[in-house]
């Protein structure tokens, strides 16, 4: 059953404690731990993860979750566009960050993988901000543990590349390619958008067009228009299980600088904004916030643009909680 409305889950209003005071959580939430009473109440989870071991060039990811919790002080309970309120449907909490490990990146994959089985095995939908796109796959790993699920990945870049200098296989540029390898992601179930910039060649779309994923690049988003594509990506998705992945530098560097890989040419923030409230109306399990890189954007403009969209995440994910409820 869907719960909301329980005062014990609801944010700190700036009404009774300004947004600059108090002990940071995502959405000024409560913390629980798995051993706190009200555990086993919470529907949406919001998890941090602080890892960015799969980056090539440009670390920095690991501190986006502290700082997009210290901005998310800034987030309302109702989203005025839509007539959302998340927290008024369904029980929301923070329930902190996966602890990795920050010099072995099995170690922290098998880590995060356990995390989120227990997310999965207690009723619990996550909510996630990362950290590297790598972080995805062990998610995935947990989630889809019964089977494949669908995927909608907003990029521009389709992590579908097989290895990295020298054969690594396990990169914040291959987490999707493995997801499908794995049997964790059907291929026909996948959709990517706004994927753009110069390449090294060509291999990742071909092999995903080869598996059946997709592939929507930025001209076409832009030509056809973000209500068209996103009718297209509901049909493809259809009514089963789907999960969304979303990569902060699908947002033009104009709106968010602060990343490992900016890509020029991308949509604007309320673009950004406009495509996950498309996302409603789909069976969505989960999703990810990721690529949110605070050294790389020392006004923080990024972390605001990544957890407002964290929000418009939860609005569509607390629908299709509802949905189900």
């Amino acid at each position: 059953m869907v719960g909301g409305g329980d005062p014990f889950f609801q944010p700190v209003s700036a009404m009774d404690l300004p947004r600059f005071a108090g002990v940071p959580t995502f959405m000024r939430l409560p913390h629980l731990t798995p051993d706190h009473d009200r555990y086993g109440d919470v529907q949406m989870g919001l998890v941090g993860v602080p890892w960015d071991g799969g980056t090539t060039n440009r670390a920095g990811a690991r501190h986006g979750p502290r700082q997009l919790r210290d901005y998310s002080s800034m987030i309302r309970a109702m989203n005025a566009a839509t007539g959302v309120n998340p927290f008024a449907s369904v029980n929301c909490a923070d329930l902190g960050d996966v602890p990795p490990n920050p010099i072995d990146i099995q170690d922290s994959l098998n880590r995060i993988a356990e995390f989120y089985t227990d997310l999965k095995n207690n009723g619990i939908v996550p909510m996630t901000a990362g950290g590297d796109h790598l972080s995805s796959l062990p998610i995935l790993r947990a989630l889809a543990s019964d089977g494949p699920v669908g995927l909608i990945q907003f990029d521009s870049h389709t992590d579908l590349f097989d290895s990295y200098f020298g054969g690594n296989k396990f990169t914040h540029g291959t987490p999707f390619r493995r997801a499908i390898e794995e049997g964790l992601v059907d291929p026909k179930r996948f959709v990517q958008i706004g994927i753009r910039g110069t390449a090294y060649n060509i291999e990742d779309v071909e092999w995903g067009i080869e598996q059946g994923v997709r592939i929507i690049r930025i001209e076409e988003l832009l030509d056809r228009g973000i209500p068209d594509v996103m009718r297209e990506a509901r049909q493809i998705l259809g009514n089963q299980p789907t999960y969304c992945t979303y990569d902060i530098d699908f947002v033009d560097p104009t709106y968010a600088p602060g990343t490992g890989t900016p890509e020029i040419g991308g949509p604007t923030s309320f673009q950004a904004q406009q495509v996950i409230r498309e996302l409603a109306g789909l069976n969505l399990i989960g999703a990810d916030l990721v690529e949110v890189s605070p050294p790389f954007d020392q006004g923080g403009g990024t972390a605001w643009l990544g957890i407002s969209l964290m929000f418009e995440l939860m609005c569509v994910l607390s629908q299709a909680l509802v949905a189900r409820g």
